[in-house]
């Protein structure tokens, strides 16, 4: 079975440390970390799986990473490929904007014909509006380690288990 590719940047602490449980939750040996730091075209033609992380920044941006690497991504072909994202926000401090780098990844991912699975309830979460949702579902995985910090491990491995099934 090909492997999943799971891409963060290796520099951060939020993140990393929900990448690193994700990968633990895999258990099997089927995914690989990938810095989000060092993103080439090539990474991209590798896989056929992908789990994404894109943590919020500043008012609704894409990390500095993200941003250099969508002129490239803009430019593949990622059907017959499968993301989920995941992403960190904060829903006090920025309400307004709660966890928009997922939204903003996964509509370019879409455009581009990939597959986009993870969605998750909105329910427990107190925000006033974000790119990631539509209806009532996040398109994949948002996390508030600011203000919810204890259920995420929970999120995390229901998230996981989900995505087992769905990126078969």
């Amino acid at each position: 079975m090909k492997k999943t590719a799971i891409i963060y940047s290796f520099n951060t602490r939020k993140s990393k440390k929900i990448a690193e449980k994700i990968i633990e939750k895999y258990a099997d040996d089927k995914v690989e970390a990938v810095n989000a730091e060092e993103l080439t075209i090539e990474v991209f033609k590798k896989y056929d799986k992908f789990i994404l992380s894109a943590p919020t920044w500043f008012d609704g941006e894409l990390p500095n990473y993200w941003d250099e690497f969508i002129p490239d991504l803009e430019e593949m072909d990622l059907k017959n490929k499968t993301f989920a994202v995941f992403g960190l926000g904060d829903q006090k401090g920025y309400p307004e904007n709660f966890c928009d780098a997922i939204g903003i990844l996964v509509e370019i991912l879409e455009e581009c014909g990939a597959k986009v699975v993870g969605s998750t309830s909105v329910e427990g979460y107190s925000h006033e509006s974000s790119r990631a949702q539509k209806g009532d579902k996040f398109v994949g995985l948002a996390l508030d380690q600011e203000n919810q910090a204890r259920l995420s491990n929970e999120r995390v491995d229901n998230w996981v288990e989900q995505l087992k099934i769905e990126m078969k």
